[in-house]
């Protein structure tokens, strides 16, 4: 489980496979529900990827 603010690897992602290879932190303050299909919004990325959602599966903490 993750929480706001968190640093994770990116190891793929299904919304931005740019993302894959990276690290970003993760924003949301709460466990993501079914308005974003159980994705996490992960952000501070890079400056040429906006915010991604990537599933649980798909990171991995830093």
């Amino acid at each position: 489980m993750f929480k706001a603010g968190d640093q994770v690897r990116i190891v793929s992602c299904e919304d931005d496979p740019r993302a894959a290879g990276k690290t970003g932190r993760i924003l949301d303050e709460v466990p993501p529900g079914p308005l974003t299909e159980g994705r996490w919004t992960v952000d501070r990325i890079s400056i040429w990827i906006a915010p991604v959602l990537c599933h649980a599966h798909e990171l991995r903490p830093v």
